[in-house]
């Protein structure tokens, strides 16, 4: 664990907080007006390893050769210029901080990061940080890197989970969940939708699942699965025999013999995928990240069934409420995440992967978006 002081007079900023890996939905905007909940879990940090926020660069001003260098393999909108290393936490695990309110960052119902850090050590007032609560975007407080420093926390030197470990807490990620409209009152403009985190997955998914059919149909498995991939997958690949993709991990090794094209789950802490070292087939496969969280729901979907139970209601144990109404919306994966990602593999320089990284809804129906 660590705690993050400021680089000016080290006072510290934060309370101890152990590392995990970046969020798949870290930087997504989720529909218009909508409240978000925090990102980061109480008690964690994670860096983003590209350049992050102010000031931006445009991609006439970049081209394709730095861009490349840097990682991007297709033109986008602008890039960052600001420091790699960001470290993003939840504002809650703040010590000893206070707002720049004059930099709002052209924010509409909250704060965002377009005029650089907006929150600033109280104890010596460099900006230290951005704190973003603006509708549509996950809530969080990211930490400038050369703003900050990192101090160990004697001690607490304990590694991450193991892949049995994350499986024995079997701690999913529902696909559907309440959302509220910023400034409306409690629950008057709430309804189930599909989960942001679940909708960012697909976007992510679905650009490696792209680049691993090399331009063939791709079949996942019925259930969730499908629903989130089966309809794009269908419209933006042609017609033929399909390459197999299937939902592989701690557990699944054996559903991986014959499959082209394995869903596998990213450890949570380190962000490594889980590889099947060791399985029957020799031909390469690809692996498609999914977050363990979205991965454990797609293998496992249904709940644990109820148990009696008298005090307090343990983590494990289903509540006796009305279940949650069924979600009729057709899934639309993250346009912003499938773009970020796309632009980041390899694979998006070939013609036909860059005709639909540029034009998607030439080949899908916009909805699907």
């Amino acid at each position: 664990m660590f705690v993050f002081g400021c680089a000016g007079c080290d006072a510290e900023l934060t309370a101890p907080l152990s590392q995990v890996a970046l969020p798949v939905h870290a930087h997504q905007q989720y529909g218009n007006g909508l409240q978000l909940p925090v990102l980061m879990e109480p008690g964690t940090f994670a860096v983003e390893p590209e350049p992050w926020g102010p000031p931006w660069r445009r991609w006439e001003e970049i081209g394709p050769d730095e861009a490349a260098a840097r990682g991007v393999h297709a033109p986008v909108h602008g890039l960052s210029d600001g420091a790699p290393g960001a470290i993003v936490i939840a504002p809650g695990d703040t010590r000893g901080v206070v707002l720049i309110p004059e930099r709002r960052g052209g924010a509409c119902c909250g704060l965002a990061a377009g005029d650089g850090p907006n929150t600033a050590c109280a104890a010596c007032g460099l900006p230290v940080a951005s704190r973003i609560d603006d509708c549509s975007l996950w809530q969080a407080l990211w930490l400038a890197p050369d703003a900050v420093r990192r101090t160990p926390v004697e001690g607490t030197d304990a590694g991450p989970l193991s892949w049995a470990e994350l499986m024995a807490k079997g701690k999913g990620v529902s696909p559907f969940e309440p959302i509220t409209g910023w400034g409306s009152p409690s629950g008057a403009s709430e309804r189930w939708s599909w989960s942001p985190q679940w909708v960012a997955a697909a976007g992510s998914a679905l650009a490696h699942l792209l680049a691993a059919s090399e331009g063939r149909a791709v079949a996942v498995p019925d259930g969730l699965a499908a629903q989130m991939f089966q309809r794009p997958l269908d419209a933006l690949l042609p017609a033929g025999p399909a390459r197999r993709a299937v939902l592989a991990g701690p557990g699944q090794a054996a559903v991986a013999a014959d499959a082209d094209i394995l869903l596998v789950p990213s450890h949570p802490q380190t962000g490594e995928l889980w590889d099947p070292a060791g399985s029957a087939s020799a031909a390469p496969r690809h692996l498609v990240p999914l977050p363990f969280g979205v991965w454990f729901r797609l293998v496992f979907p249904e709940p644990q069934l109820p148990v009696p139970a008298s005090r307090l209601m343990p983590d494990d144990v289903l509540r006796d409420d009305p279940p949650p109404p069924a979600v009729d919306d057709d899934f639309r994966f993250d346009r912003g995440t499938f773009h970020r990602t796309l632009a980041r593999l390899p694979a998006v320089r070939s013609p036909w992967l860059r005709e639909i990284y540029e034009h998607p809804t030439r080949h899908t129906h916009p909805a699907a978006f």
